[in-house]
């Protein structure tokens, strides 16, 4: 008689088993949530989204530039590590490019299809002119000398 006892006692526990309900569960790691990427904007400037490559540098070929809609400047060459840096429009004919937290006023001398010719405002007031034509497919870096 007291094993029935004990029996029916347990029957209304063997509902509660570990793990049968949200609270006794491990919580969950919920997924990281990221941003989602800013939109192009419409009136993006033409130069936006194509591959330059800078001209007339023998010394130094294939140097790389890549302005995408979302403000990232992707900045490479056949010679150094690629790096991503910031950029923004600052008007029609000017634009600032954020290299290691360093803003770099820039004018738009030229940007058609065959050209994009920038030049860079540095410190100390000095002036550089940077020239690219777009990027021909298929682009292999040249051999470089050691």
């Amino acid at each position: 008689m007291l094993k029935r006892l004990l029996l029916l006692a347990l029957i209304p526990l063997s509902a509660c088993q570990p793990g049968s309900d949200a609270a006794s569960r491990p919580e969950e790691t919920p997924a990281p949530v990221t941003a989602p990427p800013p939109e192009p904007s419409a009136s993006a400037p033409a130069f936006t989204g194509k591959v330059w490559v800078q001209a007339g540098s023998p010394d130094l070929p294939g140097t790389m530039r890549i302005f995408l809609a979302d403000g990232t400047l992707v900045m490479d060459s056949c010679w150094e590590t690629y790096r991503l840096a910031q950029w923004r429009a600052e008007s029609e004919r000017s634009l600032v490019v954020v290299e290691d937290g360093q803003e770099i006023p820039t004018e738009i001398v030229n940007a058609s299809a065959d050209e994009l010719h920038l030049r860079l405002k540095l410190v100390g007031g000095e002036e550089k002119d940077e020239v690219y034509r777009p990027a021909t497919v298929p682009y292999v870096c040249p051999d470089m000398p050691r």
